[in-house]
């Protein structure tokens, strides 16, 4: 059983589809001709997330039969992608959904036409400018980052040959803007659409296009007519978006499941820039994408496959929802505990009712009270999903050690919001005792000790060293020390989002800190404590 045998008809469907494997519907042979000559979506990052996500709506909105055109895939930055992931497969591929009832769903992904490598080196930006100066592309669209969207002065003065995504994806906007095969310059409209994990995604894209094309103009470049274009929002626009779903490298179990089905294509590909890909993906069941509808030249109709066309407000409501209280919230509380109580999965957490009970009540009690409802999705039933189907999903192999990453980072965010909403609309603040009892523990965690007493690396944060040091002089096990150091840790605003003393949760916080530092056992003990009495 191969991906190539798929487009080449040498296959036996049957036996496919015996083992559990999902083909595709429609006729990949005439998908692929109408896309080559009316291309309709371009996408830049070719990475798992894409072809488990964007690239598998598509797909199930083709097997409808209510469209009939594919998406090209274009690479900016690691072009051995292409080569050893795309190419090989006549750029097929298995999205394998890892269910947490420990099944697993193998649908062969179909909708990708094209792969291309987004760089002036190669004869594949000859075909990308193709593309853009068709009328037919309605789409371009991101899964490179947040990273991806950045640029420097360096590359702003390298003219139109530019090394960064921006730059590139800058200058496929000027040939669209030059486009003959318009009525005249700038006629030709699109939309320019991230897809990225990262609040007000759609901005980030556009701060990055703007740098470019206000640099070239100002250097003589590019005329002022193509920045007109570009601020034009009946011609382009950068629509915001909220995406969801994790996709984990590939995994051992799911390689040897396939092996044993006796799917061929399950080797592993490590790139020299360290990608991690493999002609399947793996991720989990669950998965949202909310779109702001502000189209200018059509769009494809990923609603087919499972995404939610709806207004910027709402969804910037269902980012909002999501970072401060119903997903990451609860991964950065029990990030923290789970350090220092020695796990290293976050589904082995979820088998501690301490912890499990921890974030429920964080989410469902504190949290809740002053979340907006988008609309498109109920919180409740968001948080549900969360602790009863994504989080203890044994297929996910994440750790408390990768999200407790950058927590300074985090915490004005996913704590601080909700602290200031409490205030803003007058409510009683005594309905707050987990969340400062996880602001409580980053204190305890920041010495780098287990509750069993043994020490553990703190995961990387560029603040680390600097908060390590204000906590310095307590000691856990000390009895009658003096804890005023950590009125220079909880009433910084920089960390925090705002002073919690004047918030009036600074001395519950030093109160749980000392319980905390009692001694072996003492987070166990408080954690259960605090849990149970809420």
């Amino acid at each position: 059983m191969k991906l190539t045998d798929l487009r080449s008809g040498n296959f036996n469907a049957g036996e496919w589809e015996a083992k559990g494997y999902l083909l595709p519907k429609f006729d990949m042979a005439a998908v692929a001709k109408k896309t080559h000559e009316e291309p309709t979506w371009v996408h830049f990052g070719g990475g798992n997330i894409f072809r488990a996500f964007p690239a598998a709506i598509l797909n199930d909105a083709l097997n409808t039969g209510k469209y009939d055109r594919g998406v090209i895939v274009a690479e900016t930055f690691d072009y051995e992608v292409i080569d050893k992931a795309y190419a090989p497969y006549d750029n097929l591929s298995l999205a394998v959904s890892l269910c947490s009832n420990g099944t697993i769903e193998k649908k062969v992904i179909a909708s990708v036409t094209e792969a291309l490598k987004a760089d002036y080196q190669f004869d594949d930006w000859k075909r990308l400018v193709e593309i853009f100066r068709n009328p037919s592309l309605q789409m371009i669209s991101f899964t490179i980052t947040e990273k991806g969207y950045g640029f420097n002065d360096a590359d702003l003065a390298r003219g139109m040959q530019p090394v960064f995504a921006m730059g590139k994806v800058t200058a496929l906007l000027y040939e669209r803007f030059l486009s003959p095969r318009g009525e005249s310059e700038g006629a030709l409209p699109l939309t320019v659409q991230s897809m990225d994990n990262c609040s007000h995604n759609g901005d980030k894209v556009k701060a990055g296009v703007m740098a470019y094309a206000e640099r070239w103009v100002k250097d003589g470049l590019v005329p002022q007519a193509f920045l007109d274009y570009l601020k034009d929002e009946t011609k382009i626009t950068f629509p915001w978006s909220m995406i969801d779903k994790i996709t984990p490298r590939p995994h051992i179990k799911v390689k040897e499941m396939l092996a044993a089905d006796g799917f061929e294509d399950n080797n592993y590909i490590e790139t020299e820039k360290h990608t991690f890909t493999a002609p399947f993906v793996n991720a989990e069941e669950v998965q949202y994408l909310v779109i702001e509808d502000n189209y200018t030249n059509g769009r494809p109709p990923l609603d087919l496959g499972g995404a939610l066309y709806t207004t910027r407000e709402t969804v910037d409501k269902v980012e909002t929802m999501k970072v401060t209280t119903c997903l990451n919230p609860l991964h950065t509380a029990m990030s923290i505990y789970g350090c220092m109580l020695d796990y290293t999965l976050i589904s082995a957490e979820m088998a501690d009712e301490d912890l499990r009970a921890f974030i429920q009540k964080i989410g469902y009690m504190e949290a809740m009270p002053v979340v907006t409802d988008p609309g498109v999705l109920n919180p409740y039933e968001f948080i549900g999903a969360v602790i009863n189907r994504r989080l203890p999903n044994p297929f996910m192999p994440d750790a408390p050690q990768r999200i407790a990453m950058d927590t300074s980072q985090k915490l004005p965010i996913r704590f601080g919001e909700t602290i200031k909403k409490y205030i803003a609309r007058g409510l009683d603040m005594s309905n707050l005792v987990l969340i400062p009892l996880t602001l409580a523990g980053y204190a305890r965690y920041l010495k780098g000790i287990k509750d069993d007493g043994t020490p553990f690396e703190p995961s990387p944060d560029p603040m680390l060293s600097e908060l390590q040091a204000v906590v310095a002089p307590l000691e856990i096990g000390k009895e009658d020390q003096d804890y005023s150091c950590l009125r220079n840790l909880y009433s910084r605003k920089d960390v925090f989002g705002l002073d919690l003393y004047e918030a009036g949760l600074g001395e519950q916080i030093e109160g749980m800190v000392k319980e905390l530092y009692a001694g072996k056992g003492a987070v166990r003990k408080t954690l259960h404590k605090y849990v149970q009495a809420r």
